[in-house]
């Protein structure tokens, strides 16, 4: 192999996403797992939100993805929380 090539292959990136949307959503026992059109799952506690967590089951499957998979929405609950700041690390009543 020669070197720019070599070369080439040391400098290339693996993929990088540039937009996280939503595709899925499923919940356990604790938590809510948000599964991303780029494959990813970000799997978070429901402790983090109150609505959700005090939600029966039946409320919490009731649920809209919103503004092209930025978005999550429970019209039953009110409630609204956005994927930028689940993957951030914190949620819509803390920012």
């Amino acid at each position: 192999m020669s070197t720019s090539a070599r070369t080439n292959l040391r400098n290339r990136r693996a993929y990088v996403p540039s937009t996280a949307l939503a595709k899925t959503l499923a919940f356990d026992d604790a938590l809510m797992h948000v599964t991303l059109t780029d494959g990813r799952i970000i799997s978070v506690p429901l402790i983090w939100f109150p609505v959700l967590h005090r939600a029966t089951a039946e409320q919490r499957e009731r649920y809209e993805i919103g503004a092209g998979g930025r978005s999550l929405h429970w019209p039953d609950l009110d409630e609204d929380i956005s994927v930028a700041n689940l993957l951030a690390g914190a949620d819509d009543q803390f920012t």
